[in-house]
């Protein structure tokens, strides 16, 4: 099946009827403000104003079916109708495309296409008049008409007249999805078949469209498997919601409440086929085979289900022999069992995917059975499967891939047995507009008792199903009489009564049969009930979907999913019938559902699990991890089977299904286990003996977990230490020295996976206390009295596996990141408790109390600790800390870096990237082995080396190896550092970071010098002074002469040619210089180009493409979208760049950045241009003059960039702004950007002055 084909024609066809729909409202007066009144009117016809500002004349009949659109609108909205018609008609064109790909159509003519290849006329155009399509002589004489004028317009309305009088005619097989000819639809409606931007054309193009063979469903592929099936209608349901989808979860509606027009987009998931066979052989098929043991006791299931073909069938695991005796006795209930006894029910159906899985099981038992498939077909649609759904176009697709399935089993199945064939398969009904005052004419021919038994029950189902649609299948039924409710309903008597009252009720009959069938479809009970439930967390819920959710499901009311289950378990499912869910595994591991888990634990068998893990459905809810079960209302004891195909996500994904057969991957557990584990989780894989650990002492007989402080507004209290200034930072990592005057403090707020030691890279506002934070109102500051304790902490939420790290003194921990704390105040416990945590027992115990990645401290409080070794494991755990310690301190967005790790004397970079890789190599092969050995000292302490063994994954490992490409890219980087005196190779950390410039740094005198260094004297002897530079730096002992000197202005240039003496690239060379020595200079600047790996033809050239082109993006990755030098960017055409210190920065910087830096490099680029035009002008050769044109072309278009950035930026210079360090990056960044600047007899531009932070 072509899933892309089938989404790029759902989501265009949506955009292009909802287009057409608009528009042909407004040709009938109708637009979203207003339904305007007809111009003119007479006995038989209207005229209406058009959009256009023409006029339509209506006749009768249309009246008729404008007036019914015009209710509608009043009624529901503008939008809610056109949606409806747009989805309506997508639904009957896909159906009738199914219809004639597959020969079902009542005239066996094609109406979308024709059956010979190449041909685009569809065939009903070609056979138009010899179609029985009941046409009356005016109609064929209008389409003898129109076919003789052979103009586009008129065979568009030929087109749409034969389309249109074809869904009036499959209106008598298939009411569910095509009204009678009174339907107000029509009057929306136009196709066109020879538009090729209509979604015919779309639909049917051989090239682009949806391959024929995908609808037909005797088309087979190479290996013999079936390519077109009747699912086909749910992947192009849920693709037809695409957009809706995508507003409801990423839009401007992502955080919103969902209203219950949004709600069925908001929930749609397409479930593969595998795995709702599955469900339904291990529910309806299993209630079959245990009838077929009831009867004979020898009765093999596993034989049984190859028989059928029920592949994912699972037999009964091994049980106990008291358990044996119950099972024994729940099957004798299924001894006398016919086909027509087992009745089921999808109660979310969607499309109608599960409802055709169990038509297909069911026909197998049938058949089994001695039944003819003609005659099962009727059988099953009479007797076994129900539906519901709170979507009415999921209701028309449902009922129509039923019927489907049926004609498919049985060629007559559209035309019906005794009548037509009505699956009881329903849209959920409201009883809001019904008029109750008309059932005093229902019921006349009832005995007085009957009619006021109807009369009350039909009151108590009014009043059940007011709003009906907020709610769907979640609501109670009471047990009604309903053959009396069904007889009340079709006894309408209003012979000698009409008056004005009752007038409708002929409409209200109609209503009242449609709510008695749905209430009763939820008001019964079913041997099995099967579905995909919405997924949707009650901070979405509309406020009458919570208030009913909490007055009636309070212990689940956290998800509908959930509130879904415990309603089938109670509600709709029979003593010891079957249920079958899939959801998230949310419900199996928070605790948030623990009541629910020891009430169904309690109450209820588990049967059979499979556990999917991530990627199984597509779009957003394919990040979730999902599982689905199956559940039977016994309670036996019974021995569970648990199949887990969590590892098969990502590049594996599509494994899962081979996988499900593989043994290995198969569990058998008894659900009584799970009680012993806290918080009972559904940890279905997990042996005896790891269960038996959970008996030991928890971690929280040792150390306290807490959660850290929530600000309630990270945008203003929490910043990268790097944005502040230094000065204003607590640095003091010990609790008796906290600096309490300082408005920055360290804080913990998780961040990547990392073990052992770091992360702590924000600070959080908590001047005078957190004053500031305490009188917002909005934060949550518990375990206030442990901030700048030493403590473990680890990351709340995850992507990967659970980790702890050590929190020294000084540091505020982050709600991000939880943490512990020794009840003892003995630090020796917490250093324990991180070796227990970060090895692999822990893991797995995490997997199965916080399974979702959402690591609480309540679950991480359960973990058994058990205490043994404690010296030698808290010797390797030390050693641990300080090895990840040291490699953090390496990188340069950590407080405590102290110079790039490739500075190294009398070496060339080359030869100190070879230490460094050494040294970085011996860290981690002594981490891993530390690692290694703390996972076999636990896995003997727990008893579990038949389970686990010790070996750690390089991936695992948190300290990093050395990596050329990278390691180079931060050694320039440390260099950009050094130039702006933020760093200093004469002395070392970090130097200057906010303040006054001149505290650091010291001026002295320059001066001139000759080509071999030798200064230049006057006559008399005294030297020649060039002006002053940066020349001395502040140390702990004093001023110190400079060896490298930080750029005096604060702007250094990044130009494609050389144009400055001082620019980036001039300042790089003279930094490498410096390390390394000019002896090997060009050997090193060789091996940073080589490593870099951008285009040019030397090494400068390399560098400064890569200072053009990849500099800045470097630098926002590793400053996490918080530059600390800002790119002053004219554009794409790289006309003038350059780089500034933002704590250097002051309200001159941007004017010296225009004046002394890109006037001059205008300057450059028109000396240049006029350079390469008079080469123009003399060349000699073309290839010369090929290569100057290009080059004035380049500077022309530099010039025009530089123009119009000049004018921006002295917009901003002018303005002298200043900016306040303490709110951070994000907030002065944006002072520099969108500056408009006017063109004349245009629209002014938005200029950037600061390169954008993607």
């Amino acid at each position: 099946m072509n899933k892309n084909a089938i989404k790029k024609f759902a989501i265009e066809a949506r955009k292009k009827l909802i287009d057409s729909v608009t528009d042909k409202a407004g040709m009938l007066g109708i637009t979203e403000k207003s339904c305007s009144e007809p111009v003119t009117k007479g006995v038989d016809f209207e005229v209406y104003q058009t959009i256009a500002g023409t006029e339509v004349t209506l006749n009768k009949r249309q009246c008729e079916q404008r007036r019914r659109l015009v209710t509608q609108i009043e009624a529901r909205g503008f939008d809610s109708v056109v949606e409806e018609v747009a989805y309506t008609w997508f639904n009957r064109i896909c159906a009738i495309r199914f219809m004639e790909v597959n020969d079902y159509l009542p005239n066996r003519v094609r109406i979308l296409s024709s059956e010979k290849e190449g041909k685009m006329e569809p065939d009903i155009v070609t056979q138009a008049l010899d179609v029985d399509l009941n046409l009356t002589a005016q109609e064929k004489e209008e389409i003898i008409n129109w076919k003789l004028s052979g103009t586009s317009e008129d065979t568009d309305k030929l087109y749409c007249k034969l389309f249109l009088k074809q869904c009036h005619q499959l209106h008598d097989i298939l009411p569910g999805l095509f009204e009678a000819d009174s339907d107000y639809m029509e009057l929306l409606f136009g196709i066109s078949y020879t538009n090729k931007d209509d979604i015919i054309y779309m639909l049917v193009n051989p090239e682009t469209g949806i391959p024929q063979n995908n609808f037909n469903v005797s088309a087979l592929d190479e290996e013999g498997n079936p390519i077109g099936q009747v699912e086909i209608i749910g992947w192009l349901y849920q693709y037809y919601n695409t957009e809706l989808n995508n507003q409801v979860y990423d839009g401007n509606m992502s955080k919103s409440r969902i209203s219950k027009e949004l709600l069925p987009a908001a929930t749609t998931i397409y479930t593969p086929d595998w795995v709702i066979r599955y469900m339904v052989e291990n529910t309806i098929g299993k209630i079959w085979i245990e009838h077929l043991r009831a009867v004979d006791s020898t009765t093999d299931e596993r034989v049984i289900a190859e028989r059928f073909g029920w592949k994912y069938y699972l037999p009964e695991a091994e049980q106990e022999e008291t358990i044996n005796v119950k099972l024994a006795e729940i099957r004798t209930t299924y001894k006398d069992l016919k086909p027509t006894d087992i009745t089921c029910i999808d109660p979310c159906m969607g499309s109608g995917h599960i409802l055709i899985a169990m038509y297909d099981v069911l026909m197998d038992i049938y058949e089994s059975a001695g039944y003819d498939k003609r005659e099962a077909a009727f059988e099953i649609v009479e007797h076994n499967i129900h539906g519901l759904d709170i979507d009415q176009r999921a209701y028309q697709l449902a009922y129509f891939a039923v019927m489907m399935k049926g004609r498919g089993y049985n060629r007559r199945f559209l035309r019906g047995r005794d009548g037509k064939s009505e699956p009881k398969v329903y849209a959920i009904a409201e009883s809001n507009e019904i008029n109750r005052n008309h059932l005093k004419f229902f019921g006349a021919h009832l005995s007085n008792m009957e009619r006021n038994l109807a009369v009350m029950q039909m009151e108590g189902v009014f009043n059940t199903f007011v709003d009906a649609r907020e709610y769907g299948s979640i609501l109670n039924v009471d047990a009604y009489d309903w053959e009396i409710l069904e007889r009340f309903v079709e006894d309408l008597d209003t012979t000698g009564q009409i008056s004005f009252e009752s007038v409708g009720s002929e409409e209200t009959q109609k209503n009242l049969r449609k709510l008695i069938r749905v209430a009763k479809n939820l008001g019964q009970k079913y041997d099995a009930v099967v579905t995909n439930p919405p997924y949707l967390g009650s901070s979405r819920f509309s406020p009458c979907l919570d208030k009913y959710i909490k007055d009636n499901y309070s212990d689940v009311k956290s998800d509908l999913s959930m509130v879904m289950f415990k309603h089938a378990l109670n509600d709709l499912c029979k003593q010891k019938g079957y249920v079958s869910f899939i959801t998230t595994t949310s419900w199996m591991f928070l605790s948030s559902f623990e009541k629910l888990r020891s009430y169904v634990l309690k109450e209820y068998d588990f049967i059979s699990l499979v556990d999917f893990g991530t990627e199984l459905f597509e779009g957003k809810v394919g990040h979730n991890s999902i599982v689905a079960w199956v559940n039977r209302k016994s309670n036996t004891g019974y021995t569970m089977t648990g199949i887990r195909l969590v590892e098969y996500c990502y590049s594996r994904r599509d494994e899962k299904e081979k996988e499900y057969f593989n043994k290995k991957n198969y569990h058998y557990t008894k659900q009584g286990d799970f009680s012993k584990i806290p918080g009972s989780p559904v940890a279905y894989w997990v042996s005896e003996r790891f269960i038996e650990n959970f008996k030991c002492a928890s971690l929280s007989a040792y150390a306290d977990t807490r959660r850290g402080l929530q600000t309630g507004d990270s945008g203003k209290f929490i910043r990268y230490w790097y944005e502040v200034p230094l000065y204003k930072i607590s640095l003091s990592l010990r609790k008796d020295k906290i600096d309490k005057s300082r408005k920055w403090y360290f804080f913990n707020s998780g961040g990547a996976f990392r073990k052992w030691y770091g992360n702590i890279i924000n600070v959080v506002n908590w001047e005078d206390d957190g004053r500031d934070i305490k009188a917002s109102g909005k934060a949550i500051i518990p375990s206030e009295e442990r901030y700048f304790d030493e403590l473990v902490s680890w990351n709340k939420i995850s992507s990967g596996k659970f980790s702890v790290r050590y929190q020294p003194y000084g540091i505020i921990p982050g709600d991000a990141s939880p943490f512990l704390h020794s009840l003892s105040k003995d630090h020796s416990i917490i250093i324990y408790a991180m070796g227990m945590m970060n090895c692999k027992i822990a893991s797995e115990i995490m997997k199965i109390l916080s399974p979702t990645l959402n690591f609480e401290v309540g679950n991480v409080a359960k973990m058994p600790l058990i205490i043994e070794k404690k010296e030698v494991i808290n010797r390797i755990v030390e050693t641990c800390i300080e090895l990840e310690k040291m490699e953090w301190d390496s990188y340069e967005v950590v407080l405590d870096f102290q110079h790039h790790p490739l500075l190294y004397k009398n070496v060339t970079i080359r030869e100190a990237f070879d230490k460094w890789e050494i040294k970085c190599n011996e860290c981690f092969n002594q981490m891993k082995s530390n690692e290694e050995e703390l996972n076999r000292i636990f896995i003997n302490i727990y008893s579990l080396q038949d389970e686990l063994t010790p070996e750690v994954e390089d991936k695992d490992i948190t300290v990093r190896k050395a990596d050329l490409s990278r390691d180079i890219r931060s050694f320039i980087s440390y260099a950009v550092g050094c130039m702006f005196g933020r760093y200093s190779l004469d002395e070392e950390g970090l130097i200057y970071a906010g303040g006054d410039f001149n505290q650091y740094y010291k001026k002295v005198d320059e001066f001139l010098g000759d080509a071999n260094g030798n200064i230049l004297a006057t006559s008399d002897g005294k030297a020649l002074k060039a002006g002053e530079k940066y020349g001395k730096i502040k140390t702990k002992n004093g001023w110190k002469n400079l060896t490298f000197s930080p750029d005096e202005d604060n702007c250094i240039p990044i130009t494609d040619e050389e144009y400055f003496s001082d620019d980036i690239v001039a300042r790089f060379v003279e930094f490498v210089k410096t390390v390394y020595g000019p002896d090997t200079l060009e050997e090193n600047l060789d091996f940073i180009a080589k490593a870099l790996g951008n285009k040019g033809n030397t090494s400068r050239e390399v560098i400064r493409n890569y200072f053009l082109k990849d500099f800045y993006k470097d630098h926002l990755k590793v400053y996490q979208k918080r530059p600390i030098y800002w790119l002053f960017d004219s554009g794409k055409q790289n006309g003038f760049k350059a780089l500034i210190y933002m704590h250097r920065y002051d309200a001159d910087t941007v004017g010296r950045v225009r004046t002394d830096y890109l006037h001059r490099a205008q300057k450059y680029v028109e000396t240049t241009m006029q350079s390469a035009q008079y080469t123009i002008d003399n060349a000699t050769t073309a290839s010369e003059k090929s290569k100057a044109t290009r080059a004035v072309t380049k500077y022309t278009k530099q010039l025009a960039e530089m123009k119009i950035y000049d004018e921006a930026i002295a917009h901003i210079a002018n303005q002298r702004i200043e900016i306040d360090l303490d709110d951070g990056v994000k907030v002065n960044y944006a002072k520099f950007q969108g500056v408009e600047v006017a063109q004349e007899g245009k629209k002014a531009l938005t200029v950037d002055l600061l390169a954008k932070i993607k």
